[in-house]
């Protein structure tokens, strides 16, 4: 038997305590009537907290409009305003689903009857809608972090969240992983306001962000689906869902993009972060035969941003003897030291590209260093290279192995980890066909707290040992300063 509609008493004392009228309408669509009252405790055994998902474009799934929309605490769908003639209203007497929610304003309100219901059992509904950090919850936010809970009670690590694929994504998750642990940029996002108002990209990445550093989320996983929907349309199709890109053309790409939305006089919290200098010396090579006579040519220096130094793995070898396993195959793969490539911008090593001669000296050291290994080169097809790159997770001292003046004592540790998994393939950065396991390329080691590091392959979130961090194909590094 339907359970009856409650009725405030208007003569009873004790019921007006409880019943508030309210004068004005707390939504911009004026089909919207105002709430006849405030009410407390009115069908709120019916809402269904395990068919909430609030991660998905808020769109009402009859008119797939986006202005207005509320969603069904009971049973998750959303729908666009709550007047007699709406679709939320409509659902409310079809269906007998009474209790909704505003995705903007997070007021509640029980239809038909259009009244308001105020509770503090709602808080954690609204909570995870729109999570909100202070500047002191920011601060505290490395120092407290833990184990949250699902609805279900199953642990999982605030911030290393395991995101959604939509088709062939991997590369946008482990972007947006990256993101979330540059603590500058995460902490802009956190405590960034007026959302509203900012740039479709900001707001939709800023709320990514602010739900994967919540620790009472009813699931233990995101789905980045409006992120990514934003990123495919704002690159003009060069990202897109169908293959996977390269993630380090989209970090630069995110970090540009990030920097002309929220830059302040020409300056933002993204470059602050992660772009230093460095000062290019090029030489013209001069072809000349033995009887010509050689003229020394000046080099012209010029000083140049960076927002990632891109590390040259050394040619791989055209013929290698045959393994009969796969323990022998990796043992043939070759190994080159961190340190080994960095030295490209020292300052002494030469580099000839194009009949010129460079050499590179970086002169400001960022507060966050991207490195990028350059593991594919196209030739006929992308071909991968294997070699491993050995470095250790901390206190690598990146002043001293770059030769910067009054930074020879700087040193970083390593917080993010971006590896490729697979030969090649179909993708943007494969070439054959893809088998099943390598739909999904990309996968991200992160670190959290002081030492502890994560393994992140889209859904799949595990606990790793630091040493087992450079057994994989490293693809972008980030090292965070001392």
């Amino acid at each position: 038997m339907p359970r009856k509609r409650p009725v405030p008493n208007e003569t009873g004392s004790e019921a007006l305590k409880h019943l508030k009228i309210d004068d004005t309408s707390s939504d911009s669509d004026p089909s919207d009537t105002e709430p006849t009252e405030h009410v407390t405790d009115a069908f709120l055994d019916t809402i269904c907290r395990n068919s909430l998902d609030f991660d998905f474009e808020e769109q009402c799934s009859v008119s797939l409009s986006t202005t207005n929309i509320y969603a069904c605490l009971v049973c998750g769908k959303y729908f666009q305003g709550r007047g007699q003639q709406t679709h939320a209203y409509f659902h409310s007497i079809n269906d007998e689903h009474h209790v909704f929610i505003n995705l903007k304003t997070l007021h509640v309100y029980v239809l038909p009857d259009n009244y308001e219901v105020m509770d503090k059992s709602l808080n954690d509904i609204k909570d995870v809608i729109q999570p909100t950090y202070s500047t002191c919850d920011v601060m505290r936010i490395d120092d407290i972090i833990g184990h949250g809970h699902d609805l279900m009670g199953r642990p999982y690590t605030v911030g290393c969240v395991g995101l959604n694929r939509v088709k062939r994504t991997s590369y946008i998750n482990v972007i947006i992983q990256t993101l979330a642990h540059i603590c500058p940029i995460r902490n802009f996002l956190l405590t960034l306001s007026n959302l509203d108002k900012r740039p479709p990209l900001v707001r939709k990445l800023s709320m990514v962000v602010h739900r994967m550093w919540h620790a009472w989320r009813f699931k233990a996983h995101i789905s980045p689906h409006e992120c990514v929907q934003e990123i495919v349309v704002l690159s003009k199709g060069q990202f897109g869902l169908d293959e996977e890109a390269d993630p380090f053309e989209l970090l630069v790409w995110m970090l540009n993009t990030l920097h002309g939305m929220v830059r302040k006089k020409k300056t933002s919290v993204v470059y602050e972060t992660v772009r230093g200098e460095m000062q290019v010396a090029m030489q013209k090579v001069q072809d000349v035969s033995q009887d010509d006579m050689v003229e020394d040519v000046e080099a012209t220096i010029s000083t140049m941003p960076f927002l990632a130094l891109s590390l040259e793995l050394p040619p791989t070898l055209l013929f290698t003897h045959p393994s009969t396993n796969d323990e022998d195959e990796r043992a043939n793969i070759p190994q080159v030291a961190l340190g080994t490539l960095l030295q490209r911008y020292d300052g002494t090593t030469t580099v000839e590209t194009n009949g010129l001669v460079q050499q590179y000296t970086v002169t400001n050291l960022p507060t966050y260093i991207v490195c990028h290994v350059k593991r594919f080169t196209k030739h006929n097809m992308l071909e991968k290279n294997p070699t491993v790159v050995n470095f250790p997770v901390c206190n690598v001292p990146f002043g001293d192995l770059l030769h910067v003046r009054g930074s020879t004592s700087v040193t970083y540790d390593l917080v993010v980890n971006v590896c490729h998994v697979g030969h090649q393939g179909k993708s943007a950065v494969d070439g054959a066909v893809l088998t099943e396991f390598e739909e999904s390329p990309f996968f991200a080691y992160v670190r959290q707290g002081e030492n502890s590091w994560f393994r992140v392959h889209d859904l799949r979130v595990e606990p790793v040992m630091p040493q087992m961090l450079f057994l994989s194909d490293s693809y972008i590094q980030v090292w965070q300063r001392n």
